[in-house]
């Protein structure tokens, strides 16, 4: 076996070995179903304090440089928006209840937006002020994010990294390569908080974010003239935001296919 091969092997076996499935959320009437694995010594609760730490860095840098936005009519809307989308959280998963939900505006040109672990939300006025988005399009894209950390695509990815890092050191003492260059939580830590997530987390982003903004009262729909007004502005350079997502005809295929089993939820909430 060569070394590529020896590799891979033992990642997959470190892989397996230390991770357990997990059930994140719930399907939700828009039916996302699949088996997560999350590295058994990497707690929900520790990624969550790791990006709450990450995250007030982030306001404490944006506040000092005066970008960061709580007062103005944009900054409410946005939270007033958010805050609808988080009470339908628990219908996922209910111990989002009681996460340390935060939501902030930053003024910047970027068309770009998050929700890391455990509810913290930033939001760029960048999308706001380039895409004249209506508020059901506000919605389709928080609710996309607030999707991201329910699912814990995070916590996944850092799972993932755990077991490549650890065949690492696994293959460094076989092959003796030594151990100075792997700093294995600096680069599990990249994985999880940096990187872009998968094509595949990012449907799951889309459908469950759908059923979000159905159940608080924003129409579905909207996630069509939002993702039109995305491929747009792209100009065959994708923003940040839509950077490793799914192409847009295929994105909006997907949404439109997804709209008549959340439509229920939207006419019911509007009730």
């Amino acid at each position: 076996m060569n070394k590529i091969l020896m590799v891979s092997a033992l990642s997959a076996g470190l892989l397996l070995a230390g991770c357990q499935s997990v059930n994140t959320t719930s399907g939700g009437a828009v039916g996302v179903e699949r088996k997560q694995y999350m590295f058994s010594m990497l707690s929900t609760d520790q990624v969550n304090q790791m990006y709450a730490q990450s995250y007030q860095k982030t306001m404490g840098e944006a506040s000092a440089k005066g970008v960061l936005d709580k007062t103005s009519s944009d900054a409410k809307r946005v939270q007033a928006i958010s805050s609808r989308l988080i009470a339908q959280a628990p219908v996922f998963r209910p111990d989002s209840a009681q996460w340390n939900w935060e939501v902030n505006l930053i003024k910047s040109d970027e068309l770009n937006a998050s929700c890391g672990p455990g509810g913290k939300i930033i939001f760029y006025t960048g999308l706001i002020n380039k895409l004249k988005l209506t508020d059901d399009e506000i919605a389709a894209i928080i609710g996309h994010e607030i999707a991201h950390a329910l699912r814990e695509h995070g916590r996944e990815a850092m799972s993932k990294a755990y077991g490549i890092e650890m065949a690492k050191q696994g293959a460094g003492a076989l092959f003796g390569l030594g151990q100075d260059s792997l700093a294995l939580a600096d680069t599990v830590a990249n994985y999880g908080m940096t990187l872009p997530n998968s094509r595949g987390n990012e449907n799951e982003a889309d459908l469950i974010g759908l059923e979000l903004a159905a159940r608080a009262g924003y129409d579905p729909n909207a996630a069509i003239t939002l993702w039109n007004k995305m491929s747009k502005a792209s100009e065959g350079a994708p923003p940040e935001f839509m950077s490793t997502h799914p192409s847009s005809s295929s994105r909006i295929a997907s949404l439109q296919a997804a709209i008549p089993k959340v439509m229920p939820l939207y006419q019911q909430a509007r009730k």
